[in-house]
């Protein structure tokens, strides 16, 4: 019998990074919602006192990116007094956003392979590879240290925005580690949450007083909440629980630590529990496939997982840039498929148009903006971009791709 800990994290929205993954969406969003085939690549950074939006923008759409970006970071939590360095009302916000650059647009444009048919006339916006990936852990088919990280970290930033905790300030981060054995999980091993929070709480001053009164709070108000519906339940009392190690959290977010577009692509993804191409999401039109083909591959494992044609599924995309159609498809169960991986491969090949422009069509990636109120690509900006009960996400459909997979695995069987 094989066991093994596997630990995976989430970031609140408050996060540094996640502030700037947010604010690149926002300016996606609200270009997109205006001119849908707007081309966009935009990058934020923040620190104490400043956000920077940079990066390449061509679009017909008239945006105040200097009250939206405000708007942001007022909704995170950010403003007045509270803020510790770092207020809506207050930061300076510089713009340097140039055009892209003509040699990737004729790319996109007009794909080197184009045929009749209009989805081959896009190629795709850059070179890469991309991963998806989907198990039978959770309900919605993500792996149970990612998908619990992410329930904890909801949760913190709810009990703070509802003034359930009115001493939590937006800076977060949680950690999950899973007990498995024979690859599948058990138990949960340990639990860690590190929040930011203001230096004194009702008229509790003492550093070890404060800690205790925040470690009872949190499994009280977030880790019961946010477990309460599951197989496997943390235990208090055996369940290790780890509450700001360091002994406080006051100063946080961009006082704290710079924050930048991208850098955390394992917690928008599986928690590292699969492979990862490397290309973040955030800020990226459609037709970036780091963006799109991620989705689209996630789209692929799910429906393959839940057709039951394997436990676990891996999918790798690889494209080349300005090339409508993918370079390489790889489907990897690790054993679990019912099918080799090859006839897997060749089933996916066969049954799913995974050109760029197919892709944005099917789940309708630049029309969602403007049909959701402005507002879509924000939303799964923080708390990850798969798996998300909370959220109507196309790639995340899978019902009757799922029957149509298993309709012809009982075809090929007859």
């Amino acid at each position: 019998m094989s066991s093994f800990v596997f630990t995976s994290e989430s970031v609140t929205e408050g996060h540094p990074d996640k502030i700037c993954d947010q604010i690149s969406d926002a300016i996606l969003d609200a270009l997109l919602a205006q001119d849908p085939s707007s081309r966009v690549a935009c990058e934020t950074v923040v620190n104490t006192g400043l956000c920077l939006i940079t990066g390449e923008v061509t679009s017909s759409a008239n945006v105040d990116f200097i009250n939206l970006v405000r708007n942001v970071i007022k909704e995170i939590g950010y403003e007045n007094a509270r803020a510790g360095g770092f207020d809506s009302n207050s930061c300076a916000v510089l713009v340097a956003l140039d055009q892209q650059s003509p040699d990737i647009a004729q790319g996109v444009n007009e794909a080197e392979d184009k045929s009749d048919d209009p989805f081959d006339k896009v190629g795709a916006g850059d070179q890469g590879i991309m991963f998806g990936y989907a198990c039978n852990e959770t309900p919605e088919l993500m792996p149970l240290p990612i998908s619990l990280a992410h329930r904890l970290s909801r949760q913190l930033a709810k009990v703070r925005h509802d003034k359930n905790l009115n001493y939590l300030l937006p800076d977060g981060k949680t950690q999950v580690s899973v007990l498995y054995e024979n690859d599948e999980p058990i138990e949960i091993d340990t639990i860690l949450i590190s929040t930011q929070h203001t230096s004194q709480i009702d008229d509790i001053s003492s550093e070890q007083d404060i800690r205790e009164r925040i470690n009872k709070d949190l499994w009280e108000y977030v880790v019961k909440p946010a477990t309460e519906d599951l197989y496997i339940k943390p235990i208090q009392g055996k369940t290790r629980f780890l509450v700001n190690p360091t002994g406080k959290f006051v100063v946080g977010g961009p006082q704290g630590d710079a924050g930048l577009t991208g850098r955390k692509i394992i917690v928008d993804t599986y928690g590292g529990y699969a492979r990862h191409g490397g290309g973040a999401f955030s800020g990226k039109d459609p037709t970036k496939v780091d963006r799109s083909a991620a989705y689209a591959a996630r789209f692929v494992a799910k429906s393959i997982v839940a057709a039951g044609l394997a436990k676990r599924a891996e999918v790798q995309l690889s494209y080349a840039i300005g090339v409508a159609n993918p370079v390489s498809i790889l489907v990897e169960t690790f054993g679990s498929g019912k099918m080799s991986n090859k006839e897997l491969t060749s089933l996916v090949k066969s049954n799913f148009d995974l050109r760029p422009g197919a892709i944005i069509d099917q789940f309708g990636l630049r029309k969602l903006p403007q049909e959701r109120g402005g507002r879509f690509y924000r939303d799964i900006a923080a708390y990850g971009h798969f798996g998300r009960p909370d959220l109507d996400l196309p790639w995340e459909e899978v019902k009757e791709k799922a029957k149509e997979l298993i309709n012809l695995e009982i075809q090929n069987k007859n």
